[in-house]
């Protein structure tokens, strides 16, 4: 469905912000950051191809940079450091949960909907 290939799109969007506002805030971020490029990469894989399985796509990064992203130390610090680098954290999180479901849904409902137009 198109509402919610939007929202993974508009939530992955939101957590590349949220990486923006920590290095912003100073959080110790390579010069090119790599969960920004991925980030990226799964909005233009959300956007443009317009397959279910490229929203199960965007759901596997989303799952992976979430878990990545929890688990790693760096995320305690932003947390407790303050500023744009907990908010930007609790940005990115945030945002990844709303994608990862989002995500995931659409590619359930979009996969059900090509299956049944098979059928009949």
């Amino acid at each position: 469905m198109m509402r919610q290939r939007t929202i993974a799109a508009t939530a992955l969007t939101l957590a590349a912000l949220g990486i923006c506002v920590q290095i912003l805030g100073g959080a110790d971020y390579p010069t090119v950051p790599p969960g920004l490029i991925i980030v990226l990469a799964a909005v233009a894989i959300c956007v443009w191809w317009r397959r279910w399985w490229a929203l199960l796509v965007a759901a596997a990064i989303s799952a992976f940079l979430l878990v990545g992203g929890a688990l790693a130390p760096a995320v305690g610090v932003n947390l407790d450091a303050g500023g744009g680098r907990r908010w930007g954290t609790v940005l990115q999180l945030a945002a990844l949960v709303v994608a990862l479901a989002a995500a995931g849904a659409g590619a359930l409902a979009e996969r059900r909907r090509g299956a049944r137009a098979v059928r009949h």
